[in-house]
């Protein structure tokens, strides 16, 4: 499974990345250090990690991203952390539209040990996004933090629309 078109993944990214910002923008400093136990990332680093995972990956593919350096240490705001999330995402789509055509898609970098055709690589940087977005609005409800709507309404947003929750 892969892109196959440049127009097709500037448009899931558009979406996902704006997701992935919606759930950045709801966290607060003090729930940064929410973990599920000692030696698992907390909020911040899977959140940073989401930031930092977008020049690292997508620089084995000769983009050459600047505007976020994939070694920078977690900030300590979330302010922060969402600032260098959206100017990294903001880069990459930048990057795609200039450098990139749909052809591009079947070119073959090594990512981790294996031969990649970008159009995968970026199919599982978009899948990336998703999974650890599902982690950390676990570790946000443990922090007391509202959880935004992704893809239907959350727990909280039944309330703000009015209605019971549906019963699980």
């Amino acid at each position: 499974m892969q892109y196959h078109t440049i127009s097709t993944f500037l448009e899931d990214w558009e979406s996902e990345s704006g997701d992935t910002s919606l759930v950045l923008g709801a966290l607060d400093d003090t729930a940064l250090e929410q973990s599920v136990g000692g030696h698992h990332r907390s909020l911040a680093r899977i959140a940073w990690h989401l930031a930092v995972s977008i020049p690292e990956m997508m620089n084995k593919t000769g983009l050459g991203l600047t505007a976020l350096d994939e070694f920078a240490p977690v900030p300590s705001t979330a302010e922060a952390i969402l600032e260098g999330y959206e100017a990294a995402a903001n880069e990459l789509a930048a990057a795609i539209k200039e450098q990139w055509q749909d052809t591009t898609l079947n070119v073959e970098d090594e990512m981790y040990g294996f031969q990649w055709k970008r159009g995968f690589t970026a199919k599982c940087l978009v899948f990336h996004q998703i999974h650890h977005r599902g982690q950390m609005t676990v570790l946000m409800r443990q922090a007391g933090l509202d959880v935004p709507s992704v893809y239907g309404p959350t727990y909280e947003a039944w309330a703000t629309m009015g209605t019971e929750p549906p019963a699980v």
